[in-house]
């Protein structure tokens, strides 16, 4: 039995929009607070020295340096003055540092915020305006440290990985179509381990140059399936399923301290990685894939499962010339769980996407919206402990998505054309990727308890 299965909605279709689509259709509204940043007092005083370094070595330089993924590096003054009214335009639109979430709507709070404050706005805005002045070379702060940007990120809290697994090695043609490369890799583990956190990366900058996305499926025998994939409980599973997805704007993948993924021994990864060409041939292209286990000994209560929630359906997605179109889709949760993330995956024409919450007593809660999804970021929205969605069994999940196939959208290669569903970044899909923790019903009512009485004012 799946954990999760999709509502067909055929004969109560208009039913379904008209009482949950047409209120997701809300998210996609910017509200004023959030799209004009807070003007800028005493514009003439902010120097960049004093007052707009430290914003950028906050939120901007780990991907603006030397050899990260930043077209250009934003260490030095002359750095952010050569590129101010491109940074003044990217921040003020909130379209940099990549963190498309609509901050009006749905949970706030998250682990991996990048995003600048409306304060921080006003001061690189102001700082423009004002005419990029330098300030007292004193003021500058001391460089910021951070990890090797062609390193392992998560290095810094846990070390080396444990285990490297790398694809086999493919040669990337200087012109050519997409490729997706499929193969398997052992992982040549010989004992059952507990993973706490996950990183891919290509291993070169050529290859980080050419590689748009990568999934690593584990391959293991399941003995009674995997929560949530085993079609029977008595079934031995080839697969325990997705085991990280990654696109340039996610970093990796840290599982919360009372949830893990399991690893067998004689497990290997089958990978599917997309590439595409550069005009310049990339030789032995390849992807690695860190892992870094609990200690040994420990095995975390419960067990992670990265879902892929469709929302196009498939081959029915339908995008007609000119237009902007929705599609939406339903998934009814079999057993009690928590929801660690959301993160949008659609392509050139993706505008904005939505996840609300339809619980079992009727409620309706929208829970994240993404209302300026760029097709080139694929920013992970991970939740802070205190939020992470509670959802009861039986809740129905209702994910939204919207594609601009209109010449207004700059990302649009040709609003003349018809788009459906495909690979290719000219074609279109739409899914979210979410990690799905799920928990038996006592320890969950306990959870839930928990949170209402963290929530309830204290009395004096």
């Amino acid at each position: 039995m799946r954990t999760e299965t999709a509502v067909t909605i055929r004969s109560r279709s208009a039913q379904w929009i008209g009482a949950i689509g047409m209120a997701g259709l809300a998210v996609v509204w910017v509200s004023a607070a959030q799209s004009r940043p807070a003007p800028a007092a005493k514009a003439a005083a902010i120097t960049f020295t004093r007052d707009v370094a430290p914003v950028l070595q906050q939120k901007c330089q780990v991907c603006h340096q030397p050899d990260s993924i930043g077209p250009m590096p934003l260490i030095t003054y002359e750095n952010a003055r050569d590129f101010a009214h491109e940074i003044k335009d990217k921040v003020s639109q909130r379209l940099m540092p990549p963190w498309h979430i609509d901050r009006a709507i749905g949970i706030k709070d998250f682990k991996n915020d990048r995003s600048l404050s409306a304060e921080q706005i006003a001061t690189i805005v102001g700082w423009v305006d004002a005419g990029t002045p330098m300030g007292d070379p004193k003021d500058m702060p001391p460089p910021a440290v951070f990890p090797d940007p062609t390193g392992w990120q998560l290095a810094k809290q846990f070390g080396a990985p444990d285990l490297v697994v790398k694809s086999v090695p493919y040669t990337l043609a200087a012109h050519t179509q997409d490729k997706w490369f499929r193969p398997v890799t052992e992982t040549d583990l010989t004992e059952e381990r507990w993973v706490r956190a996950i990183e891919i990366k290509p291993t070169t900058r050529e290859a980080r140059r050419v590689v748009h996305h990568v999934l690593a499926s584990l391959e293991q025998a399941e003995v009674g399936g995997v929560t949530g994939l085993a079609h029977d409980a008595h079934d031995v599973q080839s697969t325990a399923g997705l085991f990280m997805e990654w696109a340039v704007g996610k970093t990796g993948q840290i599982f919360p301290a009372d949830a893990g993924k399991l690893m067998l021994p004689g497990s290997r990864i089958r990978w599917e990685i997309h590439m595409f060409a550069i005009g310049k041939e990339v030789k032995d292209s390849q992807v690695e894939l860190g892992i870094y286990f609990y200690p040994k000994g420990t095995v975390p209560p419960h067990r992670t499962v990265l879902r892929m929630f469709d929302v196009s359906r498939g081959t029915q997605l339908d995008i007609p010339p000119g237009q902007i179109s929705m599609s939406q889709n339903f998934y009814v949760l079999q057993a009690s769980a928590r929801m660690e993330n959301f993160q949008p995956h659609m392509h050139m024409r993706g505008k904005s996407m939505s996840v609300e919450a339809v619980y079992p007593d009727g409620r309706k809660e929208v829970l994240s919206a993404v209302n300026k999804f760029q097709w080139n970021w694929h920013v992970n929205y991970v939740y802070a402990n205190s939020v992470a969605p509670l959802l009861p069994k039986g809740t129905v999940l209702v994910f939204t998505s919207w594609h601009d196939n209109t010449a207004a959208n700059p990302n649009n290669p040709d609003p003349r054309q018809w788009v459906g569903w495909g690979d290719r970044t000219v074609d279109e899909m739409a899914h979210a990727w979410v990690d799905v923790t799920y928990i038996d019903q006592k320890e969950f009512d306990q959870l839930v308890a928990e949170r209402k009485a963290q929530a309830a004012p204290k009395k004096h």
